[in-house]
This record gives structure tokens, sequence and C-alpha cells, in this order.
């Protein structure tokens, strides 16, 4: 009887062990709010006709519902589907599941900072801060014998150099108007770096649109099979600073289409299928108790330090929407993401504790 028990113990660590992912891909999409995610779009901001872009129709037709849970899914069609059915999702304040910034600037080098170091200096308090001294999560994973080579990183914004020390962490990091390697880049990716190049700078030469970024990390994934993958898109928070609340919505919708498209590139493939995790979040909140301050972020707005996250691993039960009081902090997504993937996080500065997902 007891060898019987034995062997079902073992086969049962073995099955938990084997439902552990090896890889995880995480998606920032920048300053967007938590107020979209788990209500959809906002009547007071798409009725403004300082916001509005001359057409609040074309925002109502797109977006509108009177139920705030279908209107959450019109926007984010994936995120209310597939993340919501196999993962959950964090921070619905109106639910009392707060999910915060530690580092008092709520903006976004200050925020990536936190996110992959579990570190909220306050030292970094500039979105110009040179190359981050601090160890991050991409780095860390870079150094594991199981990762080394294997780390990648996209983002629309060109201070990812820094955020991420690219000297120094050795990852892959293509940002902003970085070229593909033209001496090993195949066809596709030559074609991306002449359009890349030759494409409308709305953001000037400090971020590229979205589309780049995700058609880049894209033909790397199919191509490099890499075991982390980060890509962070940006044009939520340019839009919402122009004060573009359609294309801020837009840019939003078309962030959940392309997470979809991750997910359905990952389970088709066998190095990926039913063995990588996902996590999706943000830097930074937004402006919301005065409507006008949507459009911004730091210190002095109120909310702009209200934030969100969702995962989906196969490793953790799906839980949907949370809805229990807690409160969160982002410096703890760093020690979550390396526990996703069966590591604990360590370097030389502390490392905030993970969230509890079992």
């Amino acid at each position: 009887m007891k060898k019987i028990l034995f062997a079902l113990l073992v086969c049962v660590a073995l099955a938990a062990k084997a439902q552990q992912p090896q890889n995880i891909i995480i998606i920032t999409t920048d300053g967007f709010r938590w107020q979209e995610v788990f209500a959809g779009m906002d009547s007071c901001i798409a009725n403004n006709p300082l916001y509005n872009q001359g057409d609040s129709a074309a925002i109502y037709n797109r977006y509108w519902h009177s139920n705030p849970l279908e209107r959450r899914k019109k926007l984010l069609p994936f995120l209310w589907s597939v993340v919501q059915s196999q993962g959950r999702l964090y921070g619905n304040r109106q639910l009392q599941n707060f999910v915060n910034n530690k580092n008092r600037y709520w903006f976004s080098y200050p925020g990536y900072n936190e996110i992959f170091t579990g570190y909220p200096d306050t030292l970094i308090n500039s979105n110009n801060y040179p190359p981050n001294p601090h160890t991050n999560l991409l780095e860390f994973l870079n150094k594991q014998p199981h990762y080394k080579g294997n780390v990648a990183a996209f983002g629309a914004w060109n201070a990812f150099e820094r955020i991420l020390n690219k000297q120094r962490s050795g990852i892959t990091l293509l940002n902003a108007f970085d070229s593909i390697n033209t001496q090993t880049a195949n066809a596709t990716q030559k074609v991306i770096n002449k359009m890349l190049q030759d494409s409308y700078k709305p953001f000037g030469q400090s971020e590229c649109l979205d589309v780049f970024t995700h058609y880049a990390a894209m033909e790397h994934l199919a191509n490099k099979t890499p075991r982390v993958l980060y890509i962070a898109y940006g044009e939520t928070d340019e839009w919402a600073h122009h004060g573009h609340y359609r294309d801020y919505l837009d840019a939003a919708h078309q962030v959940d289409a392309w997470i979809k498209e991750i997910w359905q590139t990952v389970q088709a493939h066998p190095a990926y299928k039913n063995n990588t995790a996902l996590f999706i979040t943000t830097d930074h909140g937004r402006g919301d108790i005065i409507k006008e301050q949507w459009t911004s972020h730091g210190a002095d707005i109120q909310g702009a330090s209200e934030i969100w996250f969702a995962v989906m691993a196969p490793n953790i039960k799906p839980a949907g929407e949370i809805t229990t009081k807690s409160q969160y902090y982002q410096q703890q997504f760093a020690q979550t993401m390396a526990h996703l993937i069966g590591l604990h996080f360590t370097c030389e500065h502390p490392v905030a504790n993970q969230v509890t997902l079992q």
C-alpha cells in the first residue's frame, strides 16, 4: 500500500512539474488606464469635443454598449474572452481590487524599472535617466543556463535601451527605430527595416508606431523561438498625451488583437503550446477624477499610480476577474514572472515578493 501511495505521489509531482511553463511572454501597453480595461470606453471623454477628434459617432459605433461588461469586451475582446476564461485579471478598483505603482513618480522609466527589477529606486526619477544600474529580470534570466541567449525584447520607445541596460544585460533588444541586423536579416525583416525608416513619425525619433515593433517581434518569435519575449507597445500613452481618445482606444483595441495573434501563434507551436506563461500590464495610470487629466500622469495627477495586470499560464488556476479586496504593487511583478516559470529572482538589490497566484 505504501508503495502504491508513493507511486501516486510521484505521479502527482511529475504532473505538476510538467505543467510548469518553460517560456514566458510579457506584454506592456504604455499608460493604458484600468478604467478602460474594466469598463470600456468612457462616454464623458468621448463626448468632449476636445478629445473625440471631431467624430464621437465613430467612437460610439465601435466601442459603446450600455452594459460596461459588454462595453469592455467590445474594446478588448481577447482579454475578456480567452484571458478571462483561462487566466486572471487584477485591478478593478470598483471591486476594491487595487494595483498600484510603488514608486512615487508615476511615469514611464520609474514604472518599467519597477516592473523588471522589483525595486522602485527613488533615484530613478526621470525618463532621461542613464542606463539602469539595477539588474532586471530579463538580464537575470539571460544568465540562467536554460535561458541564456533566448531572451529578447522589442520596444516602441528608445528609452528601453537604457531601462533594460542593453549593453550590460546582453539580451537581444530592438527599440524605436533600431534596424534588425542587416547581415542576418531575412527578406521579411529587410522589408520591416525599410518600412520603419520610411514610416510616418508622429512621435519624432524617440518612438515608432507599434505596428513596426509588433511585426519585428513576431518575425523574431517565428525564426528564433525565444524562451522569454517582451513586447512594449507605446501608442496608448502617446495618443492619450495628444488628447486623441479615438486613437487611444483604437491603439488598445489593436494591442488586444495582437495579443490574440501572439497567443494563437504560441499555442500552434510545439515548443510553446501549453508551455508558456503570458503576463500583461502597464507602466502607470492616468488621471480620471478630473476628467481633463486623463491625458496626463505623474505624481501631481491624482490616480496616476493606479494600474492593472493580467496573467495566464498552464500552472495557474483560472479565476477570471479577481473580485476580492486586495492590494498589490507593481514591484511584485518581477518576482511573480520569475515564479511563473519556476525561478526565484535574486540579485544585488532587494526584490519584492511575488503575487501569490495558486
